[in-house]
């Protein structure tokens, strides 16, 4: 797209990486404006970085959710773990919604973020005693598509109560 102020109205992460590089081609097409075109190119790209690192942020806290959910046989809990992964998907959509670009990426995101998630949400049920074996090998075995993360899917429930954790 070459109308920036369009690009800067539909997708402000695209509009951040084209404005860093125009930057970066004035600096070495030569110019006399008193300028530290390097840093502000920096400085721009930095900007859409930050939608990434929240998109990032909210993959990872629904996708530990999740395992909890999918690990757990606790009941107590599970109502705020369903509340959190909607917040979490909310929160996804609406970056997702100002930034499309990042719509290509979802893949590595889920994918970069799942080992450290699952591994945490695994902790997290360790410390109330509320492991069992299959989410022991969780972090290494359970993978999680982007339509299971950002869509409207949830584990089953457990089948048989267990206490809180």
């Amino acid at each position: 797209m070459t109308d920036t102020r369009g690009l800067y109205d539909v997708d402000f992460v695209a509009w951040t990486e084209q404005q860093a590089a125009a930057l970066r081609a004035a600096a070495h097409g030569g110019t006399n404006q008193p300028l530290d075109w390097e840093n502000l190119a920096e400085e721009i790209e930095s900007l859409g970085k930050s939608d990434r690192r929240e998109l990032r942020s909210q993959i990872y806290r629904v996708i530990r959710h999740l395992a909890k959910l999918q690990f757990s046989q606790a009941t107590d809990p599970r109502g705020g773990w369903r509340d959190l992964v909607r917040d979490g998907r909310k929160q996804a959509a609406l970056v997702l919604a100002d930034t499309p670009s990042l719509k290509p990426q979802l893949d590595q995101l889920v994918s970069e973020e799942s080992p450290e998630a699952i591994n945490r949400a695994v902790s997290d049920l360790g410390e109330f005693g509320a492991v069992d074996a299959a989410a022991q090998r969780a972090p290494h075995q359970t993978r999680y598509s982007v339509d299971q993360v950002l869509g409207d899917w949830f584990p089953p429930q457990p089948s048989e109560p267990a206490r809180a954790a």
